[in-house]
């Protein structure tokens, strides 16, 4: 059984393919990144089994399985850390999932689903099944207003995952080290930069105002003038933030400032 491996971070591939070396009848033909190669790659291999990270920083998943080639359709375990919707997906039409972090006894149970699944007559119906996936993740995502992942944002904090709701984020500050997520209630140090956040932020409510800062534009209270080029950005818990030169042009047609 051939697999690909596509995930956005690095450790996470290498410690896949580790598992992998130690399974028999299984040969991994590659790895993608993020999902525009994986759609090429699942398109030119046709692997049988692809480990597929939902959340990558191009496209979700589920836009991968989206654009391939029809005809090309592999099994599929998912590698995750989302809500609810995303796991009654997977449980009703994904071959399995894996929850991160995982143990590597859950991911050699998922293994030996793939390779049970693969030898059995239902593989020639994966096509169909992952049809089936798409439609009902749409049909979520419309009924719910929104993507399936726009609404949460995955910190990652020693050994787990915590899920923050975006719209509760007041703004992302660049503070020694690590950046630091500032909610209405807690602040969170993450070991990510500015520019990875903002790529998984909502692009409807977050804009950068600062090489240093990112606000919710939901949070702002009053734009102030300090001279004709200059002016601050005040939130509405009083928090005060320079605009940047580089970011004014873009913050004043953000904001409809003449």
């Amino acid at each position: 059984m051939t697999v690909l491996v596509i995930d956005d971070e690095l450790l996470a591939r290498k410690r896949i393919i580790s598992l992998l070396s130690r399974v028999e009848d299984v040969e991994i033909i590659g790895e993608c990144q993020n999902g525009q190669d994986a759609i090429t790659s699942i398109n030119n291999l046709n692997p049988d089994l692809v480990f597929l990270d939902i959340e990558m920083k191009d496209m979700n998943g589920f836009d991968v399985m989206k654009n391939i080639d029809s005809e090309q359709s592999p099994l599929v375990i998912f590698v995750t850390a989302y809500d609810e919707f995303a796991i009654k997906a997977f449980d009703i039409f994904a071959i399995d999932y894996l929850l991160k972090p995982f143990e590597n006894s859950r991911f050699y149970n998922s293994v030996n689903k793939a390779i049970s699944f693969y030898k059995s007559q239902e593989h020639s119906n994966i096509g169909y099944k992952i049809n089936e996936m798409i439609d009902y993740v749409s049909k979520v995502s419309h009924d719910h207003g929104n993507d399936l992942f726009s609404k949460k944002f995955p910190v990652r904090t020693g050994n787990k995952v915590n899920f923050i709701d975006q719209s509760s984020i007041k703004y992302v500050l660049a503070s020694g080290s690590y950046p630091e997520i500032i909610t209405e209630d807690k602040k969170i140090v993450v070991r990510d930069s500015l520019n990875n956040l903002l790529t998984s932020l909502n692009k409807d409510l977050f804009m950068r105002i600062h090489r240093s800062v990112i606000i919710n534009i939901e949070f702002i209270l009053e734009i102030i003038h300090s001279n004709h080029t200059d002016f601050d950005i005040k939130m509405k818990d009083g928090k005060l933030f320079r605009v940047g030169r580089s970011y004014r042009k873009t913050v004043k047609t953000r904001l409809r400032l003449k």
